[in-house]
């Protein structure tokens, strides 16, 4: 039996969760998948908003604006990259010049600086945009976040300070038991709780109608992108947005903390909340979009798509609030973009403003905001590396060439509270499969060190989901009917 329960590990859940862990309380976070940060926060644009764009007064603005101020706290404590390379939001025709003037105005009553840039001062600050460009808004607080070590450390955070975190749960079903709920799982684990938090992300409605009926409907709406490989440090300096739209903030360029480039998204409705698929038209359309803002963007260089999908509300703003039936269930729907930037203001929000309505909270003397900080040998001086190797041969043992990926970095992860267990969990932590080759050379070498360390045969490790195994037979082996 529970103080809190967290349903839901991405960056929401596990930044909730944390904030939790520095009270006075038992928690648990449960999560469906095999390892945190594996829905909504894992497949979108790692983009920490400045705050300019939603409408003033939403939700979406006050958690947007105060969670970008937070980042660089939120990041020097749990060691994960953030960079505060700015954003331009460019205009391309001299009839979208009055709509930067009116996100200019917005960004005032948003309390977001920007500076509004002629065509001379966006072409110095980006050479390779559009040079039939018209002007830019300039939002310099605006950067780029790594979203798999953001989740993951945050819940290694929390479980460092007492949390539990429970993987592949799937919730199906929350009944009231007396003061508690009875929350069960597919595995037939029930887990008992005072308070309960929603973070499931795109499945948080389906999880807030186990209690009761919902007044609005999250729209799963499908993002693809394209991946290029950091092939250069030329092609862009910041984030270029194009002018938003009803159906979002549109198709970006823009920079990556692990020095790729990111393109994209679409955003089209989705029948399947499932659905991570591409297709070709799609991704056709947003390389034409994307060319008529930056035309020398090198698609030779792609070395993968991907798409994810986000709950897009029908109330058009994050849904943070009490059940109507219990206000001891807490609720965080329709967490969409700019629902990253925002997190750690989310969590903020929802512990000071509904969760001490219904818990008494007593701060714990020693509650540590650290995480272990990591090596990354990619960011280390020669002179550092050649030191540690000495010390610790391991970190001079490469196990992803593309990424410069050591066995030592890799090792050091197996350490962690929250460790790796799958193919993509190493990938999110190091980066270890990232690179050009996508995994295939390293692949089988951090299949080896998987099934070392947890004692895991090489035919049961998975690559991320349920049943994903990389290597179910042996060579030339025949699966019996």
């Amino acid at each position: 039996m529970f103080d809190c329960l967290v349903i839901g590990a991405g960056a929401v859940g596990s930044l909730i969760a944390r904030k939790l862990s520095s009270y006075q309380l038992s928690i648990a976070i449960l999560e469906k998948e095999s390892d945190v940060g594996s829905g909504v926060t894992m497949a979108n644009s790692a983009i920490v908003h400045s705050g300019y764009d939603p409408v003033p007064g939403t939700l979406k603005a006050k958690l947007n604006v105060l969670g970008n101020k937070m980042f660089d706290q939120i990041a020097e404590e749990l060691d994960v990259e953030l960079e505060r390379c700015g954003s331009l939001t460019v205009a391309l025709y001299d009839e979208q010049l009055p709509l930067l003037e009116e996100l200019s105005k917005r960004s005032k009553e948003n309390g977001v600086p920007v500076k509004l840039l002629s065509k001379k001062e966006v072409l110095e600050m980006e050479p390779n945009i559009n040079p039939n460009v018209k002007g830019a808004l300039f939002a310099p607080t605006a950067g780029l976040i790594n979203p798999f070590t953001l989740p993951v450390h945050a819940c290694e955070n929390a479980v460092d300070n007492g949390a539990k975190l429970f993987l592949n749960e799937k919730v199906v079903s929350i009944k009231k038991n007396g003061e508690l709920f009875d929350v069960k799982c597919e595995s037939d684990n029930v887990y008992q709780a005072k308070v309960i938090i929603n973070c499931a992300g795109i499945y948080s409605e389906e999880i807030h109608k186990m209690i009761e009926d919902v007044d609005y409907q999250l729209i799963p709406r499908k993002g693809e992108y394209f991946l290029l490989d950091h092939y250069s440090d030329s092609l862009v300096k910041h984030t270029i947005f194009p002018l938003p739209s009803a159906k979002g903030k549109g198709i970006l360029v823009s920079p990556t903390t692990g020095g790729t480039y990111i393109v994209g998204p679409s955003a089209e409705v989705t029948f399947s909340k499932d659905d991570v698929s591409t297709d070709k038209p799609t991704l056709d359309e947003v390389k034409r979009q994307a060319l008529e803002m930056v035309p020398s963007i090198p698609f030779n260089q792609v070395i993968r798509t991907f798409a994810g999908t986000r709950p897009t509300p029908t109330t058009h703003d994050f849904i943070i609030d009490f059940a109507k039936s219990d206000k001891n269930f807490i609720t965080c729907s329709g967490i969409e973009s700019p629902g990253l930037a925002s997190s750690p203001a989310i969590a903020e929000y929802v512990v000071n403003e509904f969760v001490s309505k219904v818990l008494s909270l007593k701060k714990k003397d020693n509650f540590n905001p650290y995480v272990r900080k990591r090596v990354n040998l990619a960011k280390m001086s020669v002179e550092e590396k050649n030191k540690l190797i000495k010390e610790h041969p391991e970190y001079g043992e490469i196990v992803c060439n593309c990424e410069k990926v050591s066995l030592g970095e890799i090792i050091d992860e197996f350490k962690s509270s929250v460790p790796p267990m799958t193919i993509k969990a190493v990938r999110k932590r190091t980066r270890a499969g990232f690179g050009k080759c996508q995994g295939g050379f390293c692949l089988p070498l951090v299949t080896r060190e998987i099934s070392k360390k947890f004692n895991i045969p090489v035919n049961k490790i998975l690559y991320q989901f349920k049943d994903s195994y990389v290597a179910p037979y042996k060579v030339k082996e025949q699966k019996d009917d």
